[in-house]
């Protein structure tokens, strides 16, 4: 017999000939040797010829029937297809098994068995009686986890047996495949939230005001570059090749920071507080991507999801089933780390940390909230989910307000305790509208009019912008002369060079009054 996988054909074949083949007799075919080797002893006792012919017979009819079986030559190819491949934690996946038979002999009873994981369910068995020659079976059975990982299916085993059952020859194929469990994924509902990201491209600008052919920026050419975009006229300007600029629309950027330290949780399992927050992480990433973000997942150890490769965040746009497929293989195998400590994580935030940053954090002393509070970027949105191992051991409602969440919010964070059981479909509709960076107390060359800034240039320097009001602001400016300015809900006069004063007695001076 000869068989074959998915991936490679051939059978692992036995070793060790008519041995093998004795090796796999049945019950029935042991209970027929020693019936027929008593048989045998008790006729030569006896001097009975006809009992030593019954003898003879079951002694026979076992091993005979083995190396039948051994020599049967069937050519079976089998093949396996995952329905789907990739399901989240909970739900089913169809396994379709198919064996077809090659060759030119009808094959006998045929057992199929697949190897699967005890977290998958029972081992399947399947039991064909014959397939006819060129025929094709196709069986099929469920797997299912609550766990998320990788799972390997296989390899097939088919179990051959003769027509009396005497005898059963297991062969193994040698393909395999492999089911990925991600974590369970909610749709979370749309809400506002800031901090974006510096763009890709050319530049920091959104647009270079490509209006027509005198607006064209143009700069020297780079390898690489497409040759539509030279321009011929700044090329005969300028006596060497010349390429348009093209500036990529900005987008925001979001991180993604899931806490995997040990020490950080307690317990283990479906409902522990690790593998809330690994869902959550895995639900928030699809969620953004599906905004438009361009986004990458990190964890304290300081490895980011995509790689080191061009600017570490995922792309967009066709791309975004891919990246969302990457992340989500990556969680389903994602496990403690043996660290203590937030500082690689923090040190990957300090060189490229705009934007707006999501953390999933586990139990925070001082020190390491410490480290945290200083990860949000400076005009940039921070949120965390605080997940409190005391509680979700005890089931009970934690203390909610610790040194380390004080240190986080009075960094500029926006801190929501999980406790047990929390839906965060529900915490997430408490992220509405998240605090930016807070404006300091004295900005240079900013000041505030109804809450939007206005700058307010001096005699070479900027002035200085008191807090924020309704309608009506502050702002002073280094100047010489001094006029009135006009009036208004607010005026910063030094803004053409003047100063001004207002309804409201705000006064500012710059290089020149109003005449």
């Amino acid at each position: 017999m000869s068989a074959q996988g998915a991936a490679a054909p051939g059978a692992e074949q036995p070793r060790g000939g008519v041995r093998t083949a004795l090796a796999g007799l049945t019950t029935r075919g042991r209970s027929f040797l020693a019936a027929g080797i008593a048989a045998g002893v008790c006729a030569f006792v006896l001097g009975q010829s006809e009992l030593l012919r019954v003898g003879l017979l079951l002694a026979v009819l076992p091993p005979v029937c083995a190396v039948v079986l051994l020599r049967t030559r069937y050519r079976v190819t089998a093949s396996r297809r995952l329905s789907p491949g990739r399901v989240p934690a909970g739900a089913e996946s169809r396994v379709h098994l198919r064996m077809d038979n090659v060759s030119r002999l009808p094959t006998g009873l045929l057992m199929l068995q697949d190897r699967v994981p005890y977290v998958l369910g029972p081992r399947p068995r399947f039991v064909l009686d014959r397939v006819e020659a060129g025929g094709r079976r196709e069986v099929s059975y469920r797997v299912r986890s609550d766990l998320r990982g990788r799972y390997p299916l296989g390899p097939l085993q088919l179990r051959l047996s003769d027509p009396f059952g005497m005898c059963e020859l297991t062969r193994s194929f040698s393909s395999y495949d492999t089911l990925t469990v991600v974590p369970r994924v909610e749709p979370l509902p749309t809400v506002r939230l800031s901090g974006k990201g510096s763009g890709y491209g050319e530049g920091r600008q959104r647009s270079l005001a490509l209006a027509g052919e005198d607006d064209v920026i143009p700069r020297g050419y780079r390898y690489g570059d497409d040759l539509r975009r030279v321009h011929w006229r700044s090329t005969a300007r300028y006596g060497e090749l010349m390429v348009r600029r093209e500036e990529q629309p900005q987008r925001s950027r979001c991180t993604v920071l899931l806490d995997t330290r040990a020490s950080a949780y307690r317990a283990a399992g479906p409902g522990s507080a690790f593998e809330w927050a690994v869902s959550a992480t895995a639900s928030i990433v699809v969620h953004m991507l599906e905004r438009g973000f361009s986004v990458r997942l990190l964890t304290d150890t300081g490895s980011t999801v995509p790689g080191e490769g061009g600017d570490g965040f995922a792309a967009s746009g066709q791309e975004t089933a891919e990246a969302a497929g990457l992340m989500l293989d990556t969680l389903a195998v994602l496990d403690h780390s043996e660290g203590t400590e937030l500082s690689r994580a923090y040190a990957v935030l300090r060189t490229g940390g705009e934007g707006l940053l999501i953390a999933l954090l586990g139990a925070l002393d001082e020190e390491q909230a410490a480290v945290a509070a200083r990860m949000r970027h400076r005009g940039g949105a921070a949120l965390a989910f605080v997940l409190d191992p005391e509680a979700w051991t005890r089931a009970g409602a934690g203390s909610g307000d610790g040194a380390g969440l004080r240190l986080l919010r009075e960094a500029g964070w926006t801190v929501l305790p999980v406790p047990p059981g929390a839906e965060l479909t529900e915490l997430w509709r408490r992220t509405e509208r998240l605090p930016g960076a807070p404006e300091p107390a004295s900005v240079p060359g900013t000041g505030f009019a109804g809450g939007s800034a206005q700058r307010a240039y001096g005699a070479g320097s900027f002035g200085s912008a008191s807090a924020p009001g309704t309608g009506a602001a502050r702002a002073t400016g280094a100047g010489t002369d001094s006029g009135a300015g006009p009036s208004g809900a607010a005026d910063a006069g030094g803004a053409q060079g003047g100063s001004g004063t207002g309804r409201d007695g705000s006064r500012g001076t710059g290089l020149r009054g109003r005449r």
